[in-house]
């Protein structure tokens, strides 16, 4: 039997994949220092960040290589991070 971990915790968001006015991802900085891109944001949680979010000139990237749209400002959301190799970020909702 397998059994998933995952734990609810806050992260910063460093970044966005898609345009300001309707990003499709985040890249989050989680608590151990990790920026994650997070998947796919839900339509009504995506026009929510996009009111905050506050793109920077350049372009970033995650340790994994996706590239993303850097953002400025203190955005935090609640997010569900997995705790195996394969950690998956989902954006639960915005703070």
């Amino acid at each position: 039997m397998k059994i998933r971990h995952a734990d609810t915790i806050e992260a910063t968001v460093a970044g966005f994949t898609g345009t300001a006015r309707q990003p499709r991802a985040l890249a989050v900085q989680l608590p151990d220092g990790r920026v994650a891109l997070s998947q796919r944001l839900t339509t009504a949680l995506a026009a929510a960040v996009a009111l905050r979010l506050v793109p920077q000139p350049g372009r970033a990237s995650t340790k994994a290589g996706d590239a993303c749209t850097p953002a400025g400002g203190d955005i935090v959301v609640q997010v569900v991070a997995g705790t195996t190799r394969h950690a998956v970020v989902t954006v639960v909702r915005l703070r």
